[in-house]
């Protein structure tokens, strides 16, 4: 991953790499002593995750740019990640010929967004699972914490017919009850979230 971002940036031209650390203790320590414009942050290192990285940063270098590179879609992360201070989130999977242009966007504070997310990951998904457009909508509304009667007052339907579909979605998904589906629409991206700059 090292190797092909350097290339990649090589490359693309514009781009001088200063400084490389191969564990999250050494990140602090040399951008103090390189004074970069952009740091490029794994989420997984050894010693000190990204997350920390990111928000020590923050605090001690407040005018580095950071983005934020992981294999991770999970919305949840994504928002903890551009909460924390994050300029650019990049998915792994991102086509190296658009990572110059992402971490360009991030350097000039024009984008806090995701780059590389895979369509809506929700939607696919809920294919996956076998999930009807309605069981989508009726699985969202419990992991907002709905309750049966809310669903059905929310999609004027009767409460009988939402109890159907959890039937449905509980047998689709394999689980047993509201909560462990809440859990599994968190877990596989299914909840509505506002990603800053991705939706």
């Amino acid at each position: 991953m090292v190797e092909g971002t350097k290339r990649a940036l090589e490359e693309a031209g514009g781009f001088e790499i200063v400084g490389e650390a191969s564990n999250g203790a050494q990140v602090l320590p040399l951008v103090k002593r390189l004074q970069p414009d952009l740091v490029l942050l794994d989420l997984r290192m050894p010693q000190m995750d990204g997350l920390t990285c990111l928000t020590k940063l923050r605090e001690q270098h407040p005018e580095v740019k950071v983005a934020v590179l992981s294999v991770s879609q999970d919305p949840e992360l994504i928002q903890t990640v551009l909460k924390r201070g994050a300029n650019a989130y990049i998915v792994k999977s991102v086509n190296p010929v658009d990572l110059p242009a992402a971490l360009r966007q991030a350097v000039e504070g024009t984008v806090f967004t995701a780059i590389g997310l895979t369509g809506d990951a929700g939607e696919t998904a809920a294919k996956e699972a076998g999930l009807t457009d309605r069981e989508l909508v009726i699985l969202r509304a419990v992991a907002r914490g709905l309750s049966n009667e809310g669903i059905a007052k929310e999609l004027w339907v009767a409460e009988q017919t939402v109890k159907f579909h959890l039937t449905n979605i509980y047998r689709k998904l394999s689980v047993a009850n509201r909560t462990e589906a809440a859990r599994y629409a968190f877990e596989h991206g299914l909840v509505d979230h506002g990603v800053g700059g991705a939706d």
